[in-house]
C-alpha cells in the first residue's frame, strides 16, 4: 500500500478527468506522521446538559433487513425554531449501541444524502460494513430528517405521471428546448407550495443542522462524531460551521461544493463535470474483450454509441412496459446512465439498456420505486434546495445556459443547469445560506474518489479550501459514488477507520492509488 503525502490532495501524475434508477448514496501502514483532531483519545465525559428524554423501543414499520440491535425513538423538535415553545414536529432516530461499553467513546450520527434520503436504517446498514473497532466504540445513530419517512412527512400531491425518472431531473428536450421543463417547474412549485403544508416551507439545511442538535441534546452528548454521505456532506459541514463547539470526529464521505450563492444548483450543476470524470471509467469496462456486456470495440466507440443512441430514442422511443413513461426514451436512457455511474456494480445496467436499445438484448424487467416513496424524496428535495437559496428567475438566462452547456457536456444534455421548481417558488428563503469556513476545531477528515460523478473532485477541493486548516482530505485514485467501505480501497478505508478509532487523522492531505 502506498500513501502519498499531498498539499493540494492532488495525485501527481494523475489526471482527474479520467447507481441511481430509483432517484435518490466504502492500514495495514499507518502514517508515522500524524495530527490529533481533539488530542483526545478517552471516552468523553459523561456529564453533559440533556434535551427531552428518548424512550427507546422497537422499529415498527422501518421495513426489511433492520438489524435486531437497531432501537427506535422520536423527538419533538420546534417546527420554527425561532419559535422554539410553538408548534412541534416529529423525528424518528435510531440507535444500535456500542458493541463494548468500557471502550465507548460516544455517538456517531450518519447523515443521509439527498436532500430527501431515509437515514433511519443506515445504523443496520453501517453494522454490516464497520469495523468491530469503529462498532465498540460508538453508538451508531440514524435518523429520517424533517419531512421525511417516518418524521413528520410531507407531500405535494403530485399525479402518478408527475413521479416519472425522468422528472427527477430537469431534461431538456431532444432540440434543446426548455418549455416543458418551465411548465413542469412552474406546476411542482405551485403543487408542492399548495399542499406541502407548513413542514416544507421550513425545509433548509440549516434547520437539517439545527434538528441534528436537538438529537445530539436528546442523547445527552455534549458533542457528537459525525459520518455524512453526499447531501450529507454539506449537512455536516453546515452542521460543523453553526455549532463546532458541539463535534468530535468528522468524517465527510462524497463532498459537496458548498458555494453559498448556489448550493444545491451548484450541486446540480457539477453533475455535468462529474458524469465527464466518471464515464471513461464505464467505457472502458464496456470495450473489455470477454465482457459479456461489452458494448463496442474502443471506450471512444462506446461514448459514441451511448450518444447516437440518446439521439436516436429522442426521436424513436421504444415501448417499455411497466416504467413510467412507459417508454425507453432519450431522456429515460440519460437517467439510467446518470444513476448508473454510482458504483462499478451498477455498470452492467446500463450496458444492458445500450443492448437493448439496439434489439441486441431483450428489455430488462423494469424496477420502479413506489409512488409514495418518489412523492416523498421529491417534496423535500424542493423544498429544501429551494429553501436554502434563491434562484434566478430568466426564463431566457437558463435557455442560454442549457444551450452552453449542451456543447460542452453532451453526455448530460444542458440538463444539470436546467430550470428547476425554484425559479418559481412563491417566497424567498428565510435566511441566508451558511458560509462554510475555517473556524472551529481541527476534527474534519473528507475522503473523496478522483472520479465521482455525482459529487465531483473539483467540488470537494472547494470544501477543502472552505474548511482550511479545519479539515484534511483524503483522495482515492477511483470511480464512483461514496468511498469509505464501498470501493476496497484498503488504503482510504484504514485513514478514515484510524480516524475514528484514534483521533488521529494524516498531518497532511493524502492519497490512496487504485488497488
Amino acid at each position: 500500500m502506498k500513501i502519498t503525502h499531498l498539499n493540494d490532495s492532488r495525485p501527481t501524475g494523475t489526471n482527474p478527468q479520467r447507481r441511481r434508477l430509483q432517484g435518490t448514496h466504502r492500514v495495514a501502514l499507518l502514517l508515522a506522521a500524524t495530527s490529533t483532531a481533539l488530542a483526545l483519545t478517552a471516552p468523553l465525559a459523561h456529564a453533559a446538559p440533556r434535551g427531552p428524554e428518548l424512550h427507546w423501543g422497537p422499529c415498527t414499520g422501518a421495513g426489511t433487513g433492520v438489524d435486531p440491535r437497531q432501537q427506535c425513538a422520536t423527538l419533538a423538535v420546534p417546527l420554527d425554531y425561532r419559535q422554539p415553545d410553538g408548534p412541534s414536529i416529529t423525528l424518528a432516530v435510531s440507535r444500535i449501541p456500542a458493541a463494548q461499553p468500557r471502550l465507548r467513546r460516544g455517538v456517531l450520527v450518519t447523515i443521509p444524502g439527498g436532500p430527501g434520503g431515509s437515514g433511519l436504517n443506515r445504523p443496520s446498514d453501517a453494522a454490516k460494513r464497520l469495523p468491530q473497532s469503529v462498532l465498540d466504540r460508538y453508538d451508531l445513530i440514524g435518523f429520517d430528517p424533517r419531512g421525511v419517512g417516518q418524521s413528520t412527512p410531507v407531500s405535494c400531491g403530485l399525479s402518478h405521471e408527475d413521479l416519472s425518472p425522468v422528472n427527477m431531473y430537469p431534461w431538456p428536450a431532444p432540440d434543446g428546448g426548455i418549455t416543458a421543463n418551465v411548465a413542469f417547474a412552474q406546476h411542482l412549485a405551485d403543487k408542492c407550495w399548495s399542499n406541502g403544508g407548513p413542514v416544507l416551507r421550513t425545509l433548509s439545511t440549516a434547520n437539517e443542522a439545527r434538528d441534528l442538535d436537538s438529537i445530539r441534546s436528546a442523547l445527552g452528548a455534549r458533542r457528537m462524531s459525525a459520518w455524512g454521505v453526499s447531501y450529507g456532506t454539506y449537512v455536516g459541514a453546515v452542521y460543523a460551521t453553526m455549532f463546532p463547539q458541539h463535534t468530535d470526529r468528522v468524517v465527510l464521505d462524497s463532498n459537496d461544493d458548498p458555494d453559498a450563492t448556489k448550493v444545491e444548483r451548484g450541486l446540480l450543476a457539477n453533475f455535468a463535470i462529474g458524469v465527464e470524470d466518471r464515464f471513461p471509467d464505464f467505457a472502458a469496462w464496456a470495450a473489455e474483450p470477454g465482457n459479456p456486456d461489452r458494448v463496442a470495440d474502443t471506450p471512444e466507440q462506446v461514448r459514441a454509441r451511448y450518444l447516437e443512441l440518446a439521439d436516436r430514442l429522442d426521436h424513436s422511443p421504444i415501448p417499455w412496459p411497466g416504467t413510467n413513461p412507459a417508454e425507453l426514451n432519450g431522456n429515460v436512457l440519460r437517467t439510467v446512465m446518470l444513476q448508473s455511474l454510482d458504483s462499478d456494480a451498477d455498470f452492467p445496467n446500463l450496458a444492458e439498456l445500450l443492448l437493448a436499445a439496439e434489439g441486441r438484448r431483450p428489455l430488462p424487467t423494469p424496477v420502479v420505486a413506489p409512488d409514495a416513496a418518489v412523492q416523498n424524496t421529491l417534496a423535500v428535495a424542493a423544498g429544501t434546495i429551494c429553501g436554502d437559496v434563491s434562484w434566478p428567475t430568466s426564463v431566457a438566462g437558463y435557455a442560454q445556459a442549457v444551450a452552453a452547456d449542451r456543447v460542452t457536456h453532451p453526455l448530460t444534455a444542458g440538463m444539470p443547469v436546467n430550470v428547476m421548481p425554484c425559479a418559481f417558488w412563491p417566497a424567498k428563503p428565510t435566511e441566508p445560506p451558511v458560509v462554510v469556513g475555517d473556524q472551529g476545531p481541527s476534527n474534519i477528515l473528507l475522503i473523496q474518489n478522483l472520479r465521482d460523478p455525482a459529487t465531483p473532485y473539483a467540488g470537494a477541493l472547494q470544501l477543502r479550501r472552505d474548511l482550511g486548516d479545519r479539515a484534511r482530505m483524503v483522495t482515492v485514485d477511483s470511480g464512483g459514488h461514496e468511498v469509505y467501505l464501498a470501493n476496497g480501497n484498503a488504503c482510504g478505508d484504514d485513514l478514515v477507520t484510524q480516524y475514528l478509532v484514534t483521533g488521529r487523522r494524516p498531518e497532511h492531505d493524502a492519497y490512496c492509488p487504485a488497488q
